[in-house]
């Protein structure tokens, strides 16, 4: 039990790390995801359920479902999930390229 307690630290550790080191947004969302099942885990492991029911359902459903939602606003994601390319120019609803007067 206590070496499993010490690897979910380090688990959630390396994750916090690398989702502010990632320069993908999509994989940081992912690795979050990752860190708030262990946190839920870890919640279950210190004997309390009410906690790693609400970190599972709030940190890694609610919260990752919103900012997927937002990198599909932003237009950092597309429908296939793949960021578009940096020189890729957006596509604006309304602006093709002319000025209106």
């Amino acid at each position: 039990m206590q070496v499993l307690s010490v690897l979910l630290l380090i688990f959630v550790i390396c994750c916090a790390l690398a989702v502010a080191q990632t320069k993908n947004l999509l994989t940081a969302c992912v690795v979050f995801m990752g860190q708030s099942l262990a946190m839920s885990i870890i919640w279950m492991l210190l004997a309390s359920p009410d906690l790693a029911i609400t970190e599972a359902a709030v940190g890694s459903g609610i919260t990752s479902l919103l900012l997927f939602i937002t990198l599909k606003k932003i237009h950092a994601i597309d429908v296939t999930g793949r960021e578009p390319a940096e020189g890729a120019e957006r596509k604006e609803d309304g602006a093709h390229g002319k000025d209106q007067a």
